[in-house]
């Protein structure tokens, strides 16, 4: 199957843009990728070797996510939403950065989910090793609970 960009699937607008690749979407999972190099959408993030710094991974993980919902609720007519990361559980990493020239490969598995509440165990990939792993929990909160938060007139929209 052939899909967009992540940016298509994120209410994200560039630089903050994080993911770009999207390889697998279905009803449980979602599968993105990036390159870690000065010429990929990672570069305003690189540190000075162009390797980017191992606390980026919960915002690659989240941004899958919201690949996820922003894919499933375009196959219902609506625009990508914005979502809210709660929190994390079991965050491990191997690496203090992702090395210049990696190829990352972002995995967002759904465990459960509850109205707009859901929890995605994730992992990060280069070359088949497991070097980010996690769960995510992820809240989409409703017009009302955004203009509370943020005011009526909101960035995207």
């Amino acid at each position: 199957m052939q899909y967009y960009l992540a940016e298509n699937y994120l209410p994200h607008e560039k630089p903050m843009v994080m993911v770009e690749h999207v390889h697998q979407i279905d009803e449980n999972c979602c599968i993105c990728s990036v390159d870690v190099n000065q010429h990929s959408i990672l570069a305003p993030f690189l540190n000075e070797d162009n390797s980017l710094s191992n606390f980026y991974a919960i915002e690659l993980m989240a941004q899958t996510i919201g690949v996820w919902n922003g894919y499933h609720g375009m196959k219902n007519n609506q625009p990508p939403r914005l979502g809210m990361l709660l929190g994390g559980r079991s965050i491990k990493t191997t690496l203090p950065t992702f090395p210049h020239h990696s190829h990352l490969m972002i995995h967002a598995n759904l465990v459960l989910a509850d109205a707009r509440l859901a929890n995605f165990d994730c992992q990060i990939m280069i070359e088949e090793q497991c070097v980010v792993s996690g769960k995510l929990n992820v809240y989409e909160p409703d017009n009302t609970e955004l203009d509370y938060l943020f005011g009526k007139k909101r960035l995207g929209e």
